[in-house]
């Protein structure tokens, strides 16, 4: 047993405004969590009436890939697998995924990896790929 205390950050949480200001500026990388095949839009969302596709510009580092056995990968692990996906630790990352379960497990391989300006968007592919309007890249 242990007791901890909760503390919450609103800037570790976007909304879909920010995601999509933050997305061209040049500094912000956006990571999906989803499989590559939902990610290319080469499979259909399980949620009906969803785009396929992804958030322009956005990389893709599938959530299960940072899990080995059921645990978390070492940081070091960690570091490759996010510089083989071309994400920079030191900027700023918003993580993204189907509806904003899977972006968390991102955000925390990014944390152990080292990355310290680390924002989940909640709404996710659930709410970016319903909006009328949204940019999307397949």
């Amino acid at each position: 047993p242990a007791h901890f205390h909760v503390h919450f950050n609103p800037a570790s949480v976007v909304d879909f405004a920010t995601v999509d200001h933050r997305r061209r500026d040049g500094e912000t990388t956006v990571v999906d969590a989803r499989p590559a095949p939902r990610f290319a839009g080469k499979e259909a969302e399980p949620r009906p009436g969803l785009a396929r596709g992804h958030i322009p510009g956005s990389l893709n580092v599938p959530s299960g890939s940072l899990v080995a056995n059921g645990e978390l990968r070492s940081a070091a692990d960690l570091r490759k697998i996010f510089a083989e996906a071309g994400i920079d630790l030191e900027g700023p990352v918003i993580t993204s995924c189907g509806s904003g379960i899977t972006a968390a497990v991102v955000a925390l391989g990014l944390e152990v990896a080292g990355a310290k300006n680390v924002a989940v968007y909640d709404g996710s592919w659930t709410e970016w790929g319903a909006k009328p309007g949204a940019a999307i890249e397949s």
